[in-house]
Parts: structure tokens; sequence; C-alpha cells
């Protein structure tokens, strides 16, 4: 099982959450907020600021991954986005300097909720609590 850890009132994590699940045809990734309970004891355990909200994580078994290889290493599983692997050729530092630019404007440039997602009861079972 995969895990994503994304920020929960954040619209465009939300919008890739929602992406996410609409292309992940072999059903691979469930889903936690950073903000919720499971996030929160995630990031304890491994030392890191429970306060930051700015990056996604993806956990495969005792891995974890960050930022730019967390975001290839998921759309590299879903369909049809295959091809994308290939970008983490690009050198870490220039991948996670452009994830570092659109995770600090992610707020002003498309907005944040009062709350986390509340999902559907179709795609519950898709979500950690």
């Amino acid at each position: 099982m995969k895990i994503i850890l994304f920020d929960g009132v954040c619209n465009l994590c939300n919008s890739t959450v929602q992406f996410i699940i609409k292309r992940d045809i072999n059903n691979e990734f469930k889903f936690a907020s950073l903000q919720s309970d499971f996030g929160q004891s995630f990031l304890e355990e491994k030392n890191m600021n429970t306060e930051i909200l700015s990056t996604i994580i993806l956990i495969e078994g005792d891995e974890f991954y960050t930022e730019s290889s967390a975001v290839l290493r998921i759309v590299k599983r879903l369909k049809g986005y295959y091809w994308t692997k290939f970008f983490l050729i690009v050198p870490k530092f220039i991948r996670n300097f452009v994830y570092k630019l659109v995770s600090k404007y992610r707020y002003l440039l498309f907005g944040e909720q009062v709350s986390c997602m509340i999902p559907s009861k179709e795609l519950k079972e898709k979500f950690i609590q």
C-alpha cells in the first residue's frame, strides 16, 4: 500500500488528490491529510516539523519521499503518465526549487479551505482518518 500525505486545506493539493484518484486504475494509493492524526504521527515519528504542511509525502513501505520526488513517483504510476519518470533524471535541487516555488504561493494562486476536505461515501475507503 502506498500512502499520500497532503495539505488538507490547500485547494491545489485537494485538486491533485482528485486527479490521482481518477487515474489510479490499480487502486494503489490511500490518502491522509498532513493535519490528520495519522499525518501528524508520521511527521513526529520522522522528526519532521508538524507545523510545516508545504510538502506532499509518499509513503511506500519503510521508505518515504517528499517534494518533487514524491510527485514524480506518484504520477509515473498513473494511467497515461508513466513517461513522467524521465523527469527523475533532472537534478533534485532543480526539481525541488520549482516545487518549493509553487508550494510557497499555492494558497495565493489556488486558495485554501477553512477545513480539510471530507471524502464522499464512495471515496471514504481511500482515506485514512
